[in-house]
């Protein structure tokens, strides 16, 4: 099988291009790094990343095949009936001046011709249509692919922008306290989990259920480089094959100015991928759609500078174990490998910040190997009954009751906990006093607590089990 050049060289290298002075020209056509629009901040906040983002100028300054681009051009044609010069810009997010010079070649080619113009706009109101050769050569294109999209940037450039973009500011004490203010936890908590996020590693958080696990995790996701934007591709390229990374219920775009960058690459929020008990492996391998032949990129390559939670791990439908041998190189190296239909091997960076969640106690689900890999182990467990008062308080306020009944609180902490052996929970305050808004909504009464709502709420939430333990 082949595979692609090594990471770790492309490691090593990473720095070629940060100790190029910014004076230093690109490809010829191209323009140097001070081009108009390329100052940006979003654009020179990581070094390195204005050389991969300067737009092409030309056709022949493309970086991947022109084939591929001219097959693109021809299937969105043959689909769409007719397009016109600004709607390719807009599928394909390459420049006026690229897409102008790929459909005047395909003209004189006779594989499109112009269908009409529109307005006064010269050359950029030209309708175009494909001729009977176009029709034949754009259905060709089809047998090999379906795929009608941004135009894709080839892996090697993919891989430099992660090793690029892979280093996080690092973060203050007083910035990881401000972020988990909203929740009430046990006093230097943030020293757990800061030099995580600073390391940018993996972090195993374990507990009892009801605690915060997936809340504390929701805030590291918030945390990832201070809100700061990175650049993703839509798509790659690699072995003539084409891989889909853009999700949008992954990929949230941000709205800071992104300059004259090239227009194939996303400015996205740091990517925060949460999945639970529906994991599979085939999440974690290249997915090929046979019906339309082209790939979409896997959960930890979408989740590529930012987070990956595993929330319930030990609950997936795969194993522990199994995913422990999937994942215990790229843990090590940082590196993962990825193989297409072809049989082609290639590297891709494994660069994300990795969440293992669990409710089950850790020695029943990995060995000791797995957890040499996890830089950190959080435990998350249940509060005290100070903690609990406090949460209790904070979740009354949000829900909007017009003072806190002390009586009440005492009676759900006496009948429902000290009584029962009940542990508590985080969770609890807020879902028995949502119980109780409700019944007051309900018999369209104030919103208010007592103990009699307090007693009725509970015997809603919560489950007496036949051996009398509360569930």
């Amino acid at each position: 099988m082949a595979t692609t050049g090594s990471l770790k060289q492309l490691s090593n290298t990473a720095t070629l291009s940060r100790t190029r002075s910014s004076t230093d020209s690109l490809k010829p056509g191209t323009g140097s790094l001070n081009s108009a629009g390329m100052t940006a901040p979003t654009i020179l906040r990581f070094e390195g990343m204005a050389e991969l983002l300067e737009p092409p100028a030309s056709l022949d300054d493309l970086d991947i095949k022109q084939n591929m681009v001219i097959d693109i051009m021809l299937r969105l044609t043959y689909n769409e009936g007719e397009v016109s010069v600004s709607r390719a810009e807009e599928i394909m997010k390459l420049p006026y001046r690229v897409v102008d010079e790929l459909l005047q070649w395909l003209q004189q080619e006779h594989m499109v011709e112009v269908a009409k113009a529109v307005g006064s706009l010269g050359r950029r109101g030209y309708v175009y249509t494909l001729t009977d050769l176009g029709r034949q050569r754009a259905k060709e294109a089809l047998d090999r692919t379906l795929y009608v999209g941004p135009t894709p940037v080839p892996l090697e450039k993919y891989t430099q922008s992660v090793l690029n973009q892979a280093t996080i500011r690092r973060l203050t004490r007083g910035e990881v306290q401000d972020a988990l203010r909203h929740l009430i936890l046990p006093k230097d908590f943030d020293r757990k989990i800061g030099p995580a996020v600073n390391a940018g590693s993996s972090i195993f958080l374990y507990g009892p259920p009801g605690n915060g696990k997936t809340t504390i995790s929701e805030a590291i996701a918030e945390l990832l480089g201070n809100g700061e934007p990175i650049w993703i591709p839509f798509a790659i390229t690699i072995g003539g094959a084409i891989i889909q990374i853009y999700d949008s219920l992954i990929h949230k775009i941000n709205e800071d100015d992104r300059g004259a960058a090239d227009k194939r690459w996303g400015l996205f929020q740091r990517p925060s991928v949460m999945v639970g008990g529906e994991l599979t492996m085939e999440h974690l391998e290249l997915r090929y759609e046979p019906t339309a032949r082209f790939y979409e990129a896997p959960l930890q390559l979408k989740a590529n500078g930012g987070m990956f939670l595993i929330d319930d791990f030990g609950r997936q439908m795969i194993s522990p174990s199994e995913l422990l041998n999937r994942w215990i190189v790229p843990l090590e190296t940082r590196i993962d490998f990825l193989r297409l239909n072809s049989g082609q091997t290639f590297e891709i960076p494994f660069k994300q910040l990795l969440v293992f969640s669990t409710n089950l106690d850790p020695e029943d689900l990995v060995d000791g190997a797995f957890l040499r890999r996890i830089q950190i182990k959080v435990g998350v467990f249940g509060p005290d009954e100070k903690m609990f008062f406090q949460i209790f308080s904070n979740q009354a306020q949000a829900l909007g009751f017009p003072e806190v009944d002390r009586d009440s609180f005492l009676y759900l902490l006496n009948e429902w906990y000290r009584k029962t052996g009940k542990p508590l929970q985080s969770v609890h305050p807020r879902d028995v006093l949502k119980t109780v808004k409700l019944i007051c909504e309900y018999a369209g009464e104030p919103i208010r607590m007592n103990p009699s709502l307090i007693e009725e709420a509970c015997n809603d939430y919560f489950v007496k089990a036949k051996s009398g333990e509360i569930l």
